[in-house]
């Protein structure tokens, strides 16, 4: 059976004068050009867990300004309190914490692992859907997955790491492999999500709502991307709209958890 863009077809059915497409999942050499912002993004992570490192960070507490100015913290988001330990008294109103604490990590083996899989996902998922599209996926996972954490977090629990978008690109990847006709990826990223799934419900200290949040974002994303794309070629307004509106509604929401629950000490 030959893969092509209308499905799985015989040798015989597809013809010597029919060009069989393949799905355009990179494997091999042209990666690195194929997917520049996985690239950029890795890049990124890594320089600021430097700069934690720089400024006696790169822990779970709140030694070092990068780390203590961007983890994600609830009382941080929220109202005031205090967050990570010793604790911290914060104000409040800091909503970039959303943001900044999915580029934060908590230690070498945290980012090394984190950007092994981004680099798999990335350069998987980048040739197929285009750079644009991938990191509309990566930003709204990363939101969502700060969403999650919040909403299953103490308020004065501290928290880090780009694992909310990189289980959402695992969503993404895993939707769209599907559309592909191309099973057999989605059993390879199957089984090594319901693995890191197994970890992330059995050992301390991981965020299990940043982990299952990132999930939903990242499968909305993908959703719309391939709606999108099954309407017709590059993006589109409708598609631009959804996914910005996928963006606001998980900032609003985290905005909206964080201070209905902030005030509490750790």
């Amino acid at each position: 059976m030959i893969t092509s863009a209308v499905g799985m077809r015989c040798p015989e059915c597809a013809g010597e004068s029919q060009q069989v497409q393949r799905p355009r999942f990179s494997s091999g050499a042209g990666r690195r050009r194929d997917a520049p912002a996985t690239y950029a993004l890795i890049a990124i992570n890594v320089a600021i867990f430097a700069g934690e490192l720089a400024t006696g960070g790169g822990g779970l507490s709140v030694d070092g300004s990068v780390f203590s100015e961007g983890a994600l913290c609830g009382n941080a988001v929220g109202s005031g309190g205090t967050c990570g330990f010793p604790p911290m008294a914060t104000d409040g109103g800091e909503w970039w914490r959303i943001i900044s604490g999915g580029f934060l990590h908590g230690g070498v083996l945290h980012v090394a692992l984190n950007m092994f899989v981004l680099y798999i996902l990335g350069t998987l998922v980048e040739p197929a859907i285009g750079t644009r599209r991938m990191l509309a996926i990566y930003g709204i996972s990363l939101i969502a997955g700060s969403f999650g954490a919040l909403l299953l977090s103490e308020p004065a629990q501290l928290t880090v790491g780009a694992s909310g978008a990189i289980y959402g690109l695992f969503a993404a990847t895993m939707l769209i492999a599907r559309d592909r006709g191309m099973g057999h990826v989605v059993s390879q990223l199957g089984f090594w999500l319901i693995l890191n799934l197994v970890f992330t419900f059995s050992v301390p200290g991981i965020s299990i709502g940043g982990h299952l949040g990132g999930l939903a974002g990242g499968a909305l994303a993908a959703l719309v991307v391939l709606r999108a794309e099954r309407r017709g070629g590059g993006t589109q307004p409708r598609e631009v709209a959804a996914l910005s509106a996928l963006a606001v509604g998980f900032m609003a929401l985290a905005v909206v958890v964080a201070g209905s629950a902030a005030g509490t000490a750790l």
